[in-house]
């Protein structure tokens, strides 16, 4: 019997309960020998991975990408650091609160690539970037440029600033399946002026999935005067990559999509020369105006939450950020593949493994998104999310790592069914 015959044989045993793979260290290791490409579709693997999950059987939940819930492992330790803290109560606020905060920030930048004076702890993507554009010293007839993509929440603040303001906000579209790097850069650049102040892109655009080539926009943005805030809510912990080779003057991310942290944690970058012109949302003297820190005195807020995004990290380091990237992009290629050719199905995510990974976007001709999500949910017992808007019109697709082929089977079946 060949090393991974036996090797299959022992993780059947695991999985019917007759071995003990009670962490995902456990599970793991029998595996570290095999690349993140090879276990990418290893069905056994993965069953594994699932089994660390509570999963609500009601429905196939294929919308991660608002909320990627704790595996029970993480989950434990949340519940731990509730206690924990509740036990304690003000004598931990007024004394290890703020360590331990920093400890967790600087195993973020660490992992996000950057500098740990570059980096704080926001509650969410939104708070990270609307601090951002609340926080530039805006004068009239200063422009801005973003996407019709883009994030409602932070489309909204440019539009405060421009009434508060009179700040010019231009709006481009992007294509949901453009032929090169080029054609995205040139929207953006198109668009610039002497006037220009910021440009905000989205890393992974959050209704289609399509990845954005940042570092070109940036080095092009730059060329001509122009600061770049990155929306990466949606690519933090999903992709690899590194904000520093990303070269972008500010980066906002949330920890509960593809980290696993409890709700209510975010990370903002940004970059050393910027820190000093970014006014807070909350006043802080006791900063320099150079220390970001000054941009993170929120008041009190659930420290608990600080503490799980430690055993997150370990979590995600122990499941390997390549692992976790190849399998997203394998199970979104299997299912995208099966209806890509389908007459009347209609895919809104670019097919290049370069510009997609776990997210994409599908639709069926003729029939409106919110009812094709009503019926992938009562008649197929399939839980997505309907986009209907800036040129996109489809449900958005979010499979998890631990997401089953099966699930996907019936899921690209009921589209069939639907589209014809």
């Amino acid at each position: 019997m060949n090393k991974r015959m036996f090797l299959k044989n022992a993780v059947t045993l695991g999985l019917t309960g007759l071995m003990p793979f009670d962490t995902l260290a456990n599970w793991i290791k029998p595996f570290e020998d095999y690349s993140a490409n090879e276990l990418a579709d290893d069905e056994l693997f993965w069953a594994g991975v699932r089994k660390g999950y509570r999963l609500k059987p009601d429905y196939i939940n294929l919308e991660n990408g608002y909320y990627s819930f704790m595996p029970q492992e993480i989950l434990e330790h949340f519940v731990k650091n509730i206690k924990d803290i509740n036990y304690e109560g003000s004598y931990y606020m007024r004394t290890v609160q703020y360590e331990n905060k920093k400890k967790a920030a600087d195993q973020l930048a660490a992992l996000a690539g950057c500098n740990a004076e570059e980096l704080i702890i926001t509650r969410n993507t939104t708070e990270s970037l609307d601090t951002i554009i609340a926080g530039q010293d805006w004068k009239a007839g200063d422009e801005a440029i973003m996407a019709e993509q883009d994030y409602g929440a932070m489309l909204d603040m440019f539009k405060q600033v421009a009434r508060r303001h009179g700040v010019i906000n231009k709006i481009i579209s992007l294509p949901n399946h453009p032929k090169s790097d080029d054609e995205i850069i040139n929207l953006y650049a198109n668009a610039i002026t002497e006037k220009t102040k910021l440009l905000m892109v989205c890393h992974m655009v959050n209704i289609t999935g399509q990845i954005l080539p940042i570092r070109k926009i940036c080095d092009m943005a730059h060329s001509k005067g122009v600061k770049v805030m990155v929306d990466g809510a949606h690519a933090f912990a999903h992709i690899q990559f590194s904000i520093a080779d990303l070269r972008c003057d500010y980066y906002g991310a949330s920890l509960h999509k593809w980290l696993g942290v409890p709700l209510g944690a975010g990370i903002l970058y940004v970059s050393k020369e910027n820190i000093s012109g970014v006014w807070p949302m909350f006043g802080d003297e006791t900063r320099q105006q150079d220390d970001i820190f000054k941009l993170n005195h929120t008041g009190t807020h659930p420290v608990h939450t600080d503490l799980t995004i430690l055993n997150a990290i370990e979590f995600h380091q122990k499941m390997g950020g390549e692992r976790k990237e190849a399998r997203l992009r394998f199970l979104q290629n299997y299912w995208t593949s099966k209806l890509k050719d389908v007459k009347k199905i209609i895919i809104n995510t670019p097919e290049e493994a370069n510009r997609s990974c776990g997210i994409a976007n599908v639709g069926v001709e003729g029939m409106k998104p919110s009812l094709l999500a009503e019926t992938l949910l009562k008649k197929y017992k399939i839980w997505t999310v309907a986009i209907d808007g800036a040129n996109v019109h489809g449900c958005r697709i979010t499979p998890n790592f631990y997401t089953t082929l099966e699930e996907l089977d019936t899921f690209a079946k009921a589209m069939k069914e639907l589209a014809a």
